[in-house]
């Protein structure tokens, strides 16, 4: 008699394909998962009972739950899991049970697991085996799994370690290359992961050591082709014929898997690609088919493997023209120093390459499609968010126009990528020098008073704002008690055009005083960069964490001040923007504390 299992976050690749397998097996199933995909209605069309919300209700009649690394430890239904007693088994290790239980071919390897198992699974299909599977990727309209009584296909995987719980027939052993650093804190505890497995199975195919003379593999890139050539040899191990083999090849190996070199629109390709090797074999691919500038977007896949992998992006990135490096996916991840998208910008600019840091997934694709020009390939890289740009690709969008007031003083930072961002020069009276107020203690400070008012600039002490009567927005008077000052803020939507003071005292003497008391700034500043904090100060945070050390290409922090960064040759915006992130993160390692830009522009969130 089957059991009542649940599986939360159902709608992911793998757990999809477990559910299914499950079912199979005579298992009453349900899942629950937020995403709203359809896979969810194809798990429905398959029997499996869908919930598309996280509720304690769900565990109350199961037996067993299976869950995945990504799922919180203190979510209701695994704490109330935990407090009726029930079974919580992880995704991988339920796999590896099913697979030890029938004939079953097992793919690992740090990379081709999901082409190579998808090309075994349709060539076992297209020889009249009823083939099973269970694969982490579609392909075209194949499915991530098949409940067929036949040999069972399984994409085996080594993350979390539950590799070393396969016992099966056969075991294809793709290359292998230290990876997933979060879990594994050795090479040699990655690698005898495989050889625990190898040891447990009947047969081992090493896809490395077999030889490709002989085939042809109507495939793109040597990679695969062995992939091609070890589901062969699965095949010919299994009994089937060779001239049957390459008779059913061309089917076989017609698609690639979802998001393996896969073209969304003319000049645009997608690839999972995260690990050095794998984007190297990606950007190979690209420039045979480019003709013009190759573009490689890349989002990093959590900070464990930016870190531990970083000395080897460079030379894997090297092939692309132009290099977008976007925030990274952290998955469930905290930031970790080293392994941050910064990190990664300066190496990479430091090895040479022609390479741009992106604030955004969404603003790297605007700044391609901008960009593109006939013959040129845009190929974004990456397993985690940056899959979303494949729907604004067909649909050919790109962020809407942000317009952006822009005044004398130096406090914005604007990207060297096209953006959507339309900056604007005022020429109302708001746009007058703010030094010519005269007010003492804002002597020196420079912008145009429309700047000073929406950003509440000040200075020992004081704000603006004190002053502030009232402020003329788009044509509309607003009382100051409506600007929504704050510290270094306000709420102030649109064109500042016009304004009132309250009466002060222009002091020349006092304004000469507060003079003396300012830092001469040196040339090339945007002024302070970040915001003091509550009851402390930004400079004090940024020298105490070290901060004064760091420069990126052409920016450094000025040994005057650890608040300041200086940058004459402004040639490459990116390094100011990459600066400024590692300037944040010196003083969240240290201190706990997020740093907020007063520079505008630099308004990204650290994670």
């Amino acid at each position: 008699m089957g059991k009542k299992i649940h599986l939360i976050g159902v709608g992911g690749v793998g757990m999809a394909a477990l559910a299914v397998l499950l079912k199979s097996q005579g298992h009453d199933v349900s899942g629950c998962d937020i995403s709203g995909s359809k896979r969810l209605d194809w798990l429905k069309e398959q029997g499996v009972r869908v919930f598309d919300s996280h509720s304690p209700d769900h565990i109350k009649d199961v037996d067993e739950v299976v869950v995945t690394p990504a799922v919180d430890a203190e979510s209701a239904e695994l704490v109330e899991a935990r407090k009726m007693g029930r079974a919580i088994i992880s995704r991988g290790f339920c796999l590896a049970q099913i697979a030890s239980q029938r004939p079953t071919v097992a793919v690992c390897g740090s990379h081709g697991k999901t082409t190579t198992s998808t090309f075994i699974a349709k060539l076992l299909l297209a020889l009249g085996e009823d083939v099973a599977w269970a694969i982490g990727g579609e392909c075209g309209e194949m499915p991530v799994a098949r409940a067929g009584k036949g040999v069972l296909v399984v994409e085996a995987d080594e993350s979390d370690a539950t590799l070393v719980h396969y016992r099966v027939k056969t075991l294809v052993v793709n290359k292998c290359e230290y990876d997933h650093p979060d879990h594994f804190k050795s090479e040699e505890e990655y690698f005898n992961c495989f050889e625990i497995a190898k040891a447990n199975a009947e047969e081992v195919i090493d896809s490395e050591s077999l030889d490709l003379d002989g085939w042809v593999f109507p495939v793109a890139g040597e990679h695969n082709w062995r992939n091609a050539r070890a589901a062969v040899e699965v095949a010919l191990r299994l009994g089937y014929k060779k001239e049957d083999i390459i008779e059913a090849l061309p089917k076989a190996l017609e698609l690639l898997p979802d998001r393996r070199f896969q073209r969304l629109a003319d000049g645009v390709y997608t690839d999972y690609a995260h690990h050095p090797t794998e984007m190297k074999c990606a950007i190979t691919m690209a420039r045979e088919v480019c003709k013009g500038t190759l573009r490689v977007v890349f989002q990093p896949h959590r900070y464990s493997r930016t870190k531990a992998l970083l000395e080897n992006f460079p030379a894997a990135l090297s092939g692309g023209d132009e290099v977008i490096i976007c925030p990274t996916y952290a998955a469930f991840e905290k930031p970790i120093e080293g392994g941050d998208e910064a990190d990664l910008y300066c190496i990479c600019r430091k090895a040479g390459l022609n390479v741009y840091l992106s604030r955004s997934v969404e603003e790297a694709w605007t700044h391609t499609a901008l960009s593109s020009k006939k013959g040129d390939v845009t190929l974004l890289l990456g397993a985690g968010d940056i899959i979303k740009v494949a729907s604004w690709v067909k649909e050919g969008r790109i962020l809407e126009e942000k317009r952006i007031w822009l005044g004398a003083g130096s406090n914005t930072w604007q990207s060297d990528l096209k953006t959507n961002e339309v900056y604007v020069k005022s020429s109302y009276r708001s746009s007058q020098i703010g030094a010519s107020l005269s007010i003492p203690w804002m002597t020196g400070i420079p912008g145009t008073v429309g700047g000073w008012i929406k950003m509440n600039a000040g200075a020992f002490g004081h704000s603006i704002s004190e002053l502030i009567e009232s402020v003329k927005v788009d044509g509309k008077w607003l009382d100051a008690d409506e600007c929504g000052f704050g510290y270094r803020k306000s709420s102030i939507k649109g064109e500042i055009q016009d304004f009132k003071l309250k009466p002060y005292e222009k002091d020349e003497a006092l304004s000469k005083e507060y003079a003396k008391r300012r830092s001469k700034f040196p040339a090339g500043t945007k002024g302070s960069v970040f915001k003091n904090p509550p009851g402390d100060f930004a400079g004090r945070l940024l020298e105490s964490a070290g901060a004064k050390s760091l420069s990126v290409g052409s920016a450094f922090v000025w040994q005057s001040h650890a608040n300041v960064i200086v940058q004459q040759n402004e040639d490459r915006a990116s390094d100011f923007l990459a600066l400024s992130r590692l300037m944040r993160l010196k003083v969240f390692y240290r201190f706990g504390v997020i740093l907020e830009p007063e520079v505008r522009g630099l308004d990204v969130k650290i994670f």
